[in-house]
């Protein structure tokens, strides 16, 4: 029997003083790759995440909020505001030793917290900082996902025509520059590897949204309309969501051939007028086309549907709710679950985007608040329990 091979980044240690979505997010990833994570929180009540959703393991610190983006990582907490606490930050960079350093905090807080880069850098010079804020480096303004969706133009294109723009389901900034960080990373991770070389690396939040949005910044540029336009395409049709007698599908007609084959299927025969043969003839007529559509859609079962759209090659799918995901398929034997030897509670994971035969990392459940204070101050910095205590009661960890 072959041993399975360590996991890629098993080697790394990352120290992460985060919070909120972006940065943990991010760190998780990493968690998932095999790097040992150790997120720092302020003393007291830490990430605020702590205490969104509601409380399954029935601790305070622990909401449903802040479970799925901290399976896999160690927790301490430590006082930056303090100068032993900035000495006790500098001391485990050097002798963890750290290679990853990893913050949210807002840019102006990074040296009067000891985190900047250069100070860091002074410590260990070949390490790999990263620092997530919402415009970068120069600019301080707070920022949220929501807030950064509607500056970057996402807002104008979500919600139906002429309507309220909408912000997106899911805060796709936020995870959106923790996926662009990954490869900042990675790439800073081969630098290094390569040079000996440290890096810095700033992400800011705004222009990691703006880069998705090359498509409709180059139109506008160019002087073309684009905003919202609910489930349709602009460039092509028919593109919506369709009722079936049981539900709702979403069908995707991406060319005249597979438009042809729709209008041979039994009961759809009448959408095969000539002005609709060119995918310009259906983008002129679309709402009726769309109307006509649904009138044929809603004769067939959810299941009949799909059945026969997917023998004629057409992408279509069913309108899943995330009871239905959770079942799915090709993701259920895929997922990741986390359980809590205390209170029983089980973190269900999905499974990172790219499709391996590594296997997964085994992770812990999230950390409490300052779950391994002993652990990595004892360890690591030689501290016995009565110091501990002593930086308990000074209101340093």
């Amino acid at each position: 029997m072959t041993s399975r091979p360590a996991p890629l980044l098993s080697n790394l240690t990352v120290l992460s003083l985060e919070q909120a979505t972006t940065l943990p997010f991010l760190t998780q990833r990493l968690a998932r790759d095999g790097a040992r994570v150790i997120r720092v929180e302020a003393p007291g009540r830490g990430d605020p995440n702590r205490y969104v959703g509601r409380n399954h393991v029935g601790e305070d610190g622990m909401a449903s909020y802040f479970l799925p983006n901290n399976c896999g990582k160690q927790a301490i907490t430590l006082n930056l505001a303090d100068a032993e606490g900035r000495a006790l930050l500098h001391a485990l960079i050097a002798r963890l030793p750290v290679d990853i350093f990893a913050t949210n905090n807002r840019v102006s807080s990074y040296a009067k917290l000891g985190i900047d880069y250069e100070s860091l850098k002074a410590i260990r010079p070949d390490l790999i900082w990263v620092g997530v804020s919402g415009f970068g480096p120069e600019h301080d303004e707070a920022a949220y996902d929501p807030v950064l969706q509607a500056r970057a133009g996402w807002m104008e294109l979500t919600g139906e025509p002429g309507g309220t723009p909408l912000v997106f389901g899911l805060p796709m900034v936020d995870l959106g520059a923790a996926e662009h960080a990954y490869g900042a990373v990675m790439k800073a991770l081969y630098r290094r590897a390569v040079t000996g070389e440290g890096s810095r690396i700033d992400v800011a939040m705004f222009r990691s949204a703006a880069a998705w949005m090359a498509n409709p910044l180059m139109l506008t540029a160019l002087g073309e309309e684009v905003t919202r336009r609910g489930n349709t395409h602009q460039f092509f049709a028919p593109v919506s969501v369709y009722p079936t007698r049981d539900g709702y599908v979403y069908v995707t007609v991406g060319n005249d051939r597979q438009w042809e084959a729709v209008t041979r299927l039994p009961g759809f025969e009448s959408l095969a007028e000539p002005e609709y043969q060119r995918n310009a003839g259906r983008i002129a007529d679309v709402e009726r086309l769309n109307a006509r559509l649904a009138d044929c859609t809603r004769t067939l079962t959810t299941t009949e549907l799909l059945a026969a759209l997917n023998r004629i090659g057409v992408p279509v799918a069913k309108l899943n709710s995330l009871t239905d995901v959770l079942a799915e398929p090709l993701l259920k034997q895929a997922l990741t679950r986390v359980k809590d030897p205390r209170s029983g509670t089980e973190v269900v994971l999905p499974p990172l985007a790219e499709v391996s035969d590594e296997g997964g990392v085994e992770l812990a459940f999230p950390p409490r608040l300052g779950e391994h204070n002993a652990a990595i101050y004892g360890e690591v910095l030689g501290m016995s329990s009565q110091d501990l205590q002593a930086l308990r009661e000074r209101g340093t960890i």
